[in-house]
């Protein structure tokens, strides 16, 4: 394994490891407000800031330390690398074709709405 491909995965794996934190504690937050017995539960520092920091290193050491989930991260960077990425004059010329496909879509979908609106009232009538 290259040594920069090491690096990327690990900062992926820490990354990983920091949102199941922040999601734990957005769980606990919004359960706290839910449930009685998790708001007396998140009263404590322990439960409220240690319970996500638990996770989120076990979630990181799992990763981290599992030879299985490290070869296929490590074949998904290999693969990542030889992606072909458009140039930035593509990409810009690109989004404006969706840009302007998007814009003539929502012209003819809300003829199409306004003219079935006029068509109903006229028959409700």
């Amino acid at each position: 394994m290259d040594k920069t491909n090491s690096k990327i995965i690990t900062l992926s794996f820490a990354i990983a490891g920091a949102l199941v934190g922040l999601v734990v504690s957005l769980l606990i937050k919004a359960f706290s407000g839910a449930f009685a017995v998790v708001a007396r539960a998140s009263d404590s520092d322990l439960i409220r800031h240690g319970v996500p920091l638990l996770f989120g290193f076990g979630v990181f050491a799992f990763l981290q330390f599992n030879p299985r989930i490290v070869a296929w991260a490590d074949e998904v960077v290999v693969e990542v690398r030889k992606v072909v990425w458009p140039s930035r004059k593509d990409t810009t010329a690109m989004t404006m074709v969706v840009i302007i496909m998007v814009f003539i879509s929502s012209l003819i979908i809300s003829t199409f709405d306004l003219f079935s609106g006029y068509v109903v009232n006229a028959l409700m009538r």
